[in-house]
């Protein structure tokens, strides 16, 4: 009887088990086949369904794309580490290669067998490595434009390349270079009086000699002091050749740039122009022209300017916003005290996200971000805190001027600090760098300003239509940076169309946007130094209008509440939002796939 019961519970346990496992394969799987049941039988809900697994951390069947992706970014960061010698022909071809070579790979993919996850993944790398060639082509063509101005860039390529290869060290042959290299610089700085060029392709040379001599000190360094015969024969002229370096640098910024030696403050920038906007959008999946942009980014200004005027009306100010927010500068925290503000507003944030069942905020994430105050060298190109898991606060330090002491106080006020804590803590970019750390990791080549600054600038908007504002300062506050993003619009595109100049740039900011001006001169200059890509100030407002009309569509409609909304975007990494689209709406996607989505509506022949 034992063994007949024992039998009979294996069998029923056997039994149970399929009914299990057949129910949660019914209730898990994704992709076509569970999007294709429930759309027939919920019709239009087919989007929502698809978002709530998302929401529930259902990541099966994963991308088929992941092994690819992570050995292509893995072999892509060790190929970066490898060539980096400034102006090397050498390492744009190694690096051509590399894209072409990809691309001959993804087109054996089978793009028909794979899920919806792989497709985005397919289609994501293929945009990379296209957009990744464009900008090979691009850097050559920079680089013929500089070259009059280096023609002692090739000996020095030569000697770091050298280095690279581990070829062997003939020490007398090496100071004969370095010699040579002397009276080219020579020759180059008497040149100068007669060269034609433009003051962009001027600096730019500048820049690139800069870099051309952290090479050569590289080089020298790796050897001197190791090498008794290469000490002996090169230490003098290396010496020599630095020195004429640094002081042809400054010639050129001088005499063709208009920088005069000690000079910090001047603007300079590279325009890039309207094919390569064209080309950046393109990568972006943003489907609008830069002069549709620019149309867009008037009407957003407009907007703000109307809510700017009724908050002036409430504080007893008419129409004059601009006297309103100078109140709200004036409304500042003493010397010492600005921790302790972003501290509470951040408890505060988060809080009121938890409140309202907004997002996820896993607790690991509120206990992880930290403090530091910011230098006064980088408040130069940084005048407001930035975040991430370390938000670093702008505020004066006893070595400032008086004048800029107050421009700091002002332009970090209480009402402008509640108005973005929480784009840079939680639920902004701390929490958005939580998450993607932790899903779809994979995808880190994709990263794109539209989605990390478009998240955080989401916040802005959604916290304004829920009322997040305690007061019309409050509101004025949150304008001041919503219109900061449309104006970004607008100069970022002015300046690399060739309508504008950095100091209208920076006048733009003053007049139109209310920035004080030693704030307005650092934003600018932050924009154009070259370390960001020249759409990333449009990604913010482009981007969160993008999640906007995502928002409106999942959430609005009733098909996904704000939480399941919010995780859903989060775990789908730092990608285009209009591949999060494509995948929240089970978009049918092809191979050659083109960016067709226009969020803000139709644009074309607009005033």
């Amino acid at each position: 009887m034992r063994c007949d019961g024992l039998a009979k519970s294996s069998v029923l346990v056997i039994l149970l088990s399929l009914t299990l496992i057949t129910a949660g394969i019914a209730a898990n799987s994704d992709g076509g086949d569970r999007m294709g049941k429930l759309a027939e039988a919920r019709g239009d809900r087919r989007a929502g369904d698809r978002a709530d697994g998302r929401a529930d951390e259902i990541q099966s069947p994963p991308s088929e794309m992941r092994a690819l992706l992570e050995r292509y970014d893995a072999d892509r960061l060790l190929l970066q580490r490898s060539y980096r010698t400034p102006l090397s022909p050498a390492v744009l071809e190694r690096m051509q290669k590399f894209y072409s070579g990809w691309q001959a790979e993804v087109e054996k993919v089978d793009f028909e067998a794979m899920h919806q996850d792989g497709k985005i993944d397919y289609l994501l790398l293929k945009n990379t490595l296209k957009h990744e060639l464009r900008g090979i082509e691009l850097r050559r063509k920079e680089m013929a434009e500089t070259a009059p101005l280096l023609p002692f860039a090739p000996a020095i390529v030569t000697l770091a390349e050298a280095l690279r290869d581990m070829e062997n060290m003939d020490a007398a042959k090496a100071a004969a270079t370095l010699q040579g290299l002397n009276k080219q610089i020579d020759e180059a700085k008497k040149a100068l009086a007669s060269m034609k060029t433009s003051k962009y392709v001027a600096n730019r040379a500048a820049n690139e000699t800069d870099q051309l001599r952290a090479a050569l000190k590289d080089w020298f360094t790796f050897y001197n002091g190791y090498d008794p015969q290469f000490t002996w024969w090169t230490g003098v002229t290396y010496k020599g050749v630095d020195t004429n370096l640094e002081s042809y640098a400054a010639q050129v910024r001088e005499q063709i740039v208009g920088i005069k030696p000690g000079d910090k403050t001047t603007i300079v920038g590279n325009p890039i122009g309207r094919d390569a906007l064209v080309s950046s959008l393109r990568y972006e999946m943003i489907p609008y022209t830069p002069e549709e942009l620019l149309v867009l980014a008037d009407r957003e200004y407009a907007w703000c300017e109307a809510e700017m005027k009724r908050a002036a009306r409430e504080m007893g100010d008419g129409d004059d916003w601009h006297k309103a927010l100078e109140q709200v500068k004036s409304d500042y925290v003493p010397p010492g005290k600005q921790p302790e503000l972003i501290h509470d507003l951040a408890l505060e944030a988060i809080a009121y996200v938890e409140k309202h069942e907004l997002v996820t905020v896993p607790e690991l994430a509120k206990e992880s971000w930290w403090m530091e105050m910011m230098t006064p060298e980088r408040q130069l190109v940084n005048p407001f805190f930035t975040g991430g898991d370390r938000i670093s606060v702008s505020y004066p330090t006893d070595g400032m001027t008086f004048e800029q002491k107050m421009m700091s106080m002002r332009g970090n006020n209480i009402h402008f600090a509640r108005a973005t804590v929480f784009h840079e803590l939680i639920p902004g970019h701390e929490l958005q760098g939580f998450m993607a750390r932790r899903y779809r990791a994979w995808r880190r080549p994709f990263d794109t300003s539209f989605y990390v600054e478009g998240w955080a600038l989401h916040w802005e908007m959604l916290l304004w239509d829920m009322n997040f504002a305690r007061s019309p300062q409050d509101r004025v506050g949150m304008l001041f940076w919503r219109m900061h993003r449309a104006a970004r619009i607008m100069f970022s595109l002015n300046f690399h169309l060739g309508n504008w100049t950095p100091q209208q740039c920076v006048d733009f900011l003053v007049d139109k946007v209310g920035h004080e001006p030693e704030n307005a001169t650092a934003e600018v200059r932050r924009s154009f130094a070259g370390d960001y890509s020249p759409l990333y100030q449009a990604g913010y407002m482009l981007g969160g209008l993008q999640i906007g009309s995502l928002h409106k569509a999942l959430v609005d409609s009733g098909k996904m509440t704000e939480k399941q909304f919010h995780d859903a975007v989060l775990k789908e990494n730092a990608i285009p939002i209009e591949m999060i689209r494509a995948d929240f709406m089970n978009e049918n996607l092809t191979r050659d796939y083109v960016p067709h989505w226009k969020f803000y509506g139709d644009l074309s022949g607009k005033p």
